[in-house]
């Protein structure tokens, strides 16, 4: 597409708003969590997968991104998203029991999941090249404004109205975004693709819901038992064969040979790794404020809005700083921020204050704020412009796979710590039977953060490998030349 007609702010607009709704709702439910368990009378292993599920459709819907993009116009399927997330809000909203919540949440889910590597692969074949750590830094800022802004306005709507609000707001936003989105993104389509591989969505789908689901329940089931060994293993097949056909197939639904790229690989790993550890404190932080501390949702998402803030406002200037020191300083600076504002979180006690809180998730979201954008955007910058939508669909089905398995693991494990902890109390009988259940909770929570930390810490070796492409570094050396001259 000729530079000449993109139309840069508008375009970029338009994406923005989108990837807010779709990222918004990513946010909102885990403030609601405790909410939904009360509502519903259930547990917390199943309100979970309101997230859960969410996550597992989003990761699931990613690698037929690549194949409806270039069949349809990447455009059309991005209003076709977003239509689609408008209408499963009212359904999630309608819900009157959690199984039905949890439907219309995975369909919302498999939606959003299209909305992402959508606006991602737009960015990379529409945009200038120039102009596209700018136009990324933007979108990962709604990336993070959506953080910023959902805890506390989940709690808000939630402390004046409803759960069912949660939904229903989605409405008015979702219904500008397709407007902005219809008006100002041009209609393009650089390849069709021969026939689509029903084989591949098959398989992916097949691995991704078997490996969820062992990791989920092995803790209830037992890990050894033969349910969880069985799904795990057909998961692991699964996966097997979908990676199989992808290489064999002349139509693939994900082209794997995008996974040559070393850098694109390097940056897809090192992103799995950052999605559990940010996901952990997404799930562990709210629960300790509320059911712990007792915190109402409102109170707790006023605690998490000013770290959400902090990274949405760092992330409008990683784009500069991306131009001049390339992505690996600023990637091991955020591993490193991840991890020590990590553990410092795994020291919480009953009644931690919440400028603790406050400060060390302050710490972490920093740390994202300088990890997200350059391990995304070197990615995909050595990427042809025809596989970028192949590439951005592969990035986020590994992020947000892995994102959604660590969200189970960690749910698996906080019921299985918080019950040996409660046993331990309970066996020291030193401790007032009262406090047994938040304590060991707390304890737990601790546990998490700690593993978290460690999880955070696998990063730093995978930033140092990623170096800058050698385009960025001739630019760079142009324009030292020219303000030289």
């Amino acid at each position: 597409m000729p530079a000449q007609t993109v139309r840069f702010v508008p375009i970029i607009v338009a994406i923005f708003l989108g990837t807010f709704l779709s990222l918004l709702n990513t946010n909102t439910i885990n403030i609601a969590l405790p909410v939904l368990q009360k509502e519903f009378g259930t547990g917390l292993d199943i309100v979970q997968w309101t997230l859960t599920g969410f996550l597992l459709a989003l990761g699931t819907a990613a690698p037929v991104t690549g194949y409806l993009g270039e069949r349809f116009s990447y455009k059309h399927l991005y209003v076709a998203s977003l239509l689609g997330v408008t209408l499963s809000s009212v359904l999630c909203a309608l819900s009157w029991n959690a199984p039905m919540l949890i439907t219309f949440r995975i369909v919302q889910g498999a939606f959003c999941g299209f909305m992402v590597p959508v606006a991602m692969a737009m960015i990379f074949q529409i945009i200038p090249s120039k102009q596209q750590p700018i136009a990324m830094s933007v979108w990962i800022a709604a990336s993070t404004l959506a953080p910023a802004i959902g805890p506390t306005y989940a709690g808000w709507l939630l402390q004046h109205g409803s759960w069912q609000w949660l939904f229903w707001a989605n409405l008015p936003l979702g219904l500008l975004s397709m407007i902005f989105a219809m008006i100002y993104i041009p209609y393009y389509r650089m390849t069709i693709p021969k026939k689509f591989d029903i084989w591949g969505l098959l398989t992916v789908i097949v691995a991704s819901s078997a490996l969820l689901m062992g990791l989920s329940q092995g803790h209830a089931w037992g890990w050894l038992s033969s349910r969880t060994l069985l799904f795990l293993g057909s998961g692991l097949l699964s996966l097997g064969l979908f990676v199989w056909r992808e290489l064999s197939t002349d139509s693939p639904l994900l082209n794997l040979r995008v996974l040559l790229n070393l850098r694109f690989t390097l940056t897809a790993i090192l992103l799995s790794i950052v999605m559990v550890s940010f996901y952990s404190g997404t799930l562990l932080i709210p629960i300790f404020l509320q059911s712990v501390q007792q915190l109402s949702p409102l109170d707790t998402g006023i605690i998490l809005l000013p770290s959400s803030a902090a990274m949405a406002l760092l992330t409008l200037f990683v784009g500069r700083l991306y131009k001049k020191t390339g992505p690996m300083p600023l990637m091991v600076t955020g591993t490193i921020l991840l991890a020590g504002g990590s553990l410092p979180l795994s020291w919480l006690g009953v009644h931690s204050s919440a400028g603790y809180t406050l400060v060390w998730m302050i710490v972490r979201y920093l740390g994202l704020a300088l990890i997200m954008m350059p391990a995304a955007t070197a990615g995909m910058e050595q990427i042809s412009r025809e596989l970028t939508g192949h590439a951005s669909s592969l990035q986020n089905w590994m992020r947000n796979v892995v994102g959604s398995f660590g969200i189970a693991i960690f749910t698996s494990l906080l019921a299985a710590r918080s019950a040996s902890h409660t046993a331990e109390l309970t066996l020291q009988n030193t401790t007032d039977p009262l406090l047994i259940p938040p304590l060991s909770l707390t304890m737990s929570i601790n546990d998490l953060n700690f593993i978290a930390t460690w999880i955070s810490l696998l990063a730093i070796p995978v930033a140092f490998a990623i170096r800058p492409s050698k385009d960025s570094i001739r630019e760079e050396t142009k324009e030292r030349s020219s303000k030289a001259s």
